[in-house]
């Protein structure tokens, strides 16, 4: 059975199937809506560990889990021990489980030797998990790559440190920071760092449907699978994937009716979460929920103007009638 409950230092999940934390993606309103498909766990935005350590406003909005099902981990980044010493105790007085991101590839990140780029100093990283587990109430998670480039590939080396620095599981995505998003993900080296650990690992990388998680759990052995980008605009994929698993069967696509209502429930809670500034983040969200549909491109150029919760209502009712 693929899919069963998982156990991470004294926290246990529902289930193995966790979305992932996402900048600019999974905010408050974005877990909410996926938390309903039944995922084990969420994930916040990663969060600095600089800007917690100077108590920036902005970084605290993005900590704001009020409301929200239980578990959740909440992501930080940094590459000092200081800062993240401090952001660690800080986010466990909240969080669930505490999560390192050294995965991240974007460049503002990697050129304050955050995120990926820490793989390219393997003494620094072993610093920055024990400091972290160390000043941690909650269990603590790493989530990393493969290696910086295809000449330094360090996923097992790094399983193996974070293993022995006290951390309680492992995600493990198969590219390196210079593939960023493209060609696929290496499900042979995710399955070599699972036979190098006994902590739980967690295989992370083009899961977007029910097939590509089978192969994920077949071809590696993993204990979970975090899935990102496949759930953009598709919430239901938990359940879609955990309903597979159970029965054989693949559950209908969700319908036209269905998808309306969790658009606007989605618009809903983010308003009410930032108030109509967020209807311009909302953009992309609705891309994806339409993406494929009838005379989406469209509907997705007519929307990018629009301002207010109430008209871009009314534009979303019009198009879905049209449907």
């Amino acid at each position: 059975m693929y899919i069963h409950k998982l156990k991470i230092g004294n926290v246990e999940l529902d289930n193995n199937l966790i979305l992932a934390p996402m900048a600019g993606v999974t905010n408050q309103p974005f877990r909410m809506i996926c938390k309903e498909f039944g995922p084990g766990m969420v994930c916040t935005e990663m969060a600095s560990s600089r800007a917690i350590f100077h108590d920036d406003k902005k970084t605290n909005r993005l900590l704001n889990t009020e409301g929200e099902k239980r578990p959740i981990s909440f992501q930080i980044f940094g590459s000092d021990e200081e800062t993240l010493g401090y952001a660690s105790n800080y986010v466990s007085q909240m969080a669930d489980i505490v999560d390192i991101n050294m995965g991240c590839p974007a460049p503002k990140v990697v050129k304050n030797g955050d995120g990926s780029k820490l793989l390219l100093d393997l003494e620094q990283a072993e610093k920055i998990m024990k400091v972290v587990v160390k000043n941690s109430r909650v269990p603590v998670t790493l989530k990393y790559r493969k290696g910086w480039d295809k000449d330094n590939i360090v996923a097992v080396e790094v399983a193996k440190i974070a293993e022995k620095s006290g951390i309680s599981a492992i995600t493990i995505h198969g590219r390196t920071r210079s593939e960023f998003y493209s060609g696929v993900a290496d499900l042979e080296v995710i399955k070599q760092v699972k036979q190098a650990v006994k902590i739980p690992v967690i295989g992370n990388g083009d899961v977007v449907d029910e097939e590509s998680a089978l192969r994920m759990f077949e071809e590696t052995g993993v204990d979970g699978i975090m899935i990102g980008r496949g759930s953009f605009g598709n919430p239901w994929i938990f359940k879609r994937i955990s309903h597979f698993f159970q029965t054989g069967e693949k559950l209908p696509e969700p319908s036209k009716l269905e998808k309306l209502e969790v658009i606007k429930k989605h618009i809903a809670l983010a308003v009410q979460e930032k108030g109509e500034i967020a209807i311009k983040e909302l953009r992309k969200h609705i891309a994806w929920y339409t993406k494929n549909l009838k005379n989406s491109s469209e509907f997705r150029c007519s929307i990018n103007k629009i301002e207010t919760e109430q008209e871009l209502l009314e534009k979303i009712e019009e198009y879905f009638k049209m449907l």
